[in-house]
Order: structure tokens, then C-alpha cells, then sequence
């Protein structure tokens, strides 16, 4: 008995930061659709600022010795591909936490929900079990979002850093001859 009365004391606890976790999150996945769509409008008018800055970084490290060109052109594009992972780390990070936010927040109010329902308290039903499917909701539209964003920035990503390896290869071949 005891333990049961422990781990309801523990998920009632874990309820108001779960929420607060699950509203951060949404207001989080808000801010990267935003500047998702401000990417999104500046590479439809051909600006890809990361391609630029790593092409410019490869054009700036070149110094005419072979063997130190190539290291350094290595060492720019080894930072564009460590930068690109790091940016998608966080929209990576609400793909899961969304939805494990969502699920917390589902199931903690239905253990009162099914209690007020063994009491035959409707109210207290009714209430829980919107809060309860309401948090899965929100929690799986943020995970949902945040892959579609995640999805098309790894595509940009991957676009930018074959640019960046391609500049890094003709620099070099420029420098050779």
C-alpha cells in the first residue's frame, strides 16, 4: 500500500512540471518554426549564410603550403559538419521530448481520472481526461512539427556541407596547380 500512495506522490509531483515542461516545449517548437520559415525565405532567395561562412573560412585558411591546405580545409569543413549536427541537436531533442512530455502528461491525470471515476465523481473524470488527452496531443503535434523542420533542415544541411566539401576540393586543386 505504501508504495503505491509513494509513486502517486511522486507522478503528482512530476504534473505541474511536466506541464510547464509541455508548454516550454510548444513555445520552443513555435520559435524554430519561426525562424525555420525565415531560413525557408532566404535560401528561396539563394542565401545559405553557413555555405558562405565555411567557403569563405576555407578561402581565408589556404596559405599556398599543400600539405597545410589541405589540413586546414579539413579542419573547416570537420567544424561545418560538427556545427550542422549541433544545430540539428535541438530540433532533434523536441521530436522526443514532445511526445515523452505528452505521454507524462496523459497518463499522470488519468490515475485521478479513474479515481474520481471509482468514487463516481464524473466531474473529476471529465476534467482529468481532457487534460489528459489534451497533453497527448500537444505533445505528439510537437513532435510532429518538429520532425517535419528537422526533415527539411537535414536536407539543407546536407546540401551546404557537399557545397562546402566541394568548394574545399576545388580550393585545393587551385592551390595545386
Amino acid at each position: 500500500m505504501w508504495a503505491k500512495e509513494a509513486l502517486g506522490a511522486i507522478a503528482d509531483l512530476l504534473f505541474v512540471p511536466v506541464v510547464v515542461g509541455l508548454i516550454g516545449v510548444v513555445i520552443w517548437t513555435m520559435v524554430a518554426v519561426g525562424l525555420f520559415l525565415r531560413s525557408f525565405a532566404g535560401r528561396a532567395r539563394g542565401r545559405r549564410p553557413a555555405r558562405d561562412r565555411y567557403r569563405a573560412a576555407i578561402d581565408a585558411a589556404l596559405t599556398g603550403n599543400a600539405h597545410d591546405d589541405e589540413l586546414a580545409a579539413e579542419e573547416v569543413v570537420a567544424r561545418a559538419e560538427s556545427d550542422a549536427a549541433r544545430s540539428l541537436n535541438s530540433v532533434r531533442f523536441a521530436i522526443r521530448v514532445g511526445p515523452s512530455l505528452g505521454l507524462m502528461g496523459t497518463l499522470i491525470p488519468m490515475a485521478t481520472a479513474l479515481s474520481g471515476l471509482a468514487r463516481g465523481d464524473l466531474q473529476v473524470l471529465a476534467s482529468n481526461m481532457v487534460i489528459a488527452f489534451s497533453s497527448t496531443v500537444v505533445g505528439l503535434a510537437v513532435g510532429v512539427v518538429a520532425y517535419l523542420v528537422a526533415m527539411v533542415r537535414e536536407g539543407w544541411a546536407r546540401a551546404d556541407l557537399d557545397a562546402v566539401r566541394f568548394h574545399a576540393e576545388r580550393a585545393l586543386r587551385r592551390e595545386e596547380a
